[in-house]
């Protein structure tokens, strides 16, 4: 299993996101599928639907997929990254993310995610970062790949210290900062994305056919224990909980 190294953290902090090989085992990436395999058979997209198509298990109702998360490691990978005094807590759903071509389509407008709907009091559905597992290998674009926008984590922390944190819940899709060129994120099955919460992002095309490998991602809302306690802190100073 690898983990984040510093050069990770440097292109974190600066870039808003950066991709961790090799932290599943072939037959890890299979035990996932498995179980992505099994959700999708329970609740299948219409006949001929393509382009994304998402589940969210909740962890505590699933032990399997507990299990899985725990034997993945993904806490550990990610832990070089925080803040020493921040511990992470177990993410509360997972996201089984697929791509089903053909969809040959590039993304529009960036967004952040948690913000429609908001949560239950109102607070916008910030955490700390977003981690992606990839499933099947995404190292050519335009097969589902995430999309990003660079460096947009530290623009808007900029623009909510002007306008103040509460800002972000009427923000959507993303505040109006200026955004950088896009880059398609890229990586080997068994990779682990790992993107800052205020990373301008969407979902990319396949622009293979029908006969293609679909993209599978499962995607976890990563956040550090007292996160909801801190969040205007969060968002304001968007590198408050990592590593320096």
């Amino acid at each position: 299993m690898e983990t984040a190294t510093p050069q990770h953290l440097n292109e974190f902090r600066d870039n808003g996101y950066t991709v961790v090989p090799d932290v599943l085992t072939p037959g890890q990436v299979a035990s996932w599928r498995a179980l992505v395999a099994r959700y999708v058979d329970q609740q299948p997209p219409e006949n001929g639907r393509t382009g994304p198509y998402f589940l969210w298990p909740v962890l505590a109702q699933d032990p399997e997929l507990r299990a899985l998360y725990g034997d993945s490691d993904v806490a550990d990978t990610v832990r070089p990254l925080l803040r020493k005094d921040l511990a992470l807590a177990e993410p509360e759903v997972a996201q089984l993310a697929l791509t089903l071509p053909p969809h040959p389509r590039h993304p529009g407008a960036p967004h952040i995610d948690g913000l429609t709907p908001t949560e239950e009091d109102g607070r916008p559905g910030t955490f700390t970062a977003l981690a992606g597992l990839l499933l099947t290998d995404q190292r050519d674009r335009d097969r589902g790949n995430l999309w990003v926008w660079p460096g947009t984590h530290l623009h808007t922390g900029a623009w909510l210290r002007e306008h103040g944190a509460d800002a972000l819940a009427t923000a959507a899709p993303y505040p109006p900062v200026e955004l950088s060129k896009p880059v398609q994120v890229t990586g080997a099955a068994g990779s682990l994305v790992l993107v800052h919460y205020l990373l301008a992002h969407n979902i990319g095309g396949h622009f293979g056919t029908a006969r293609d490998e679909r993209r599978e991602t499962v995607y976890f809302r990563l956040r550090v224990s007292g996160h909801r306690g801190h969040w205007r802190e969060a968002v304001t100073d968007p590198l408050t909980e990592f590593a320096r």
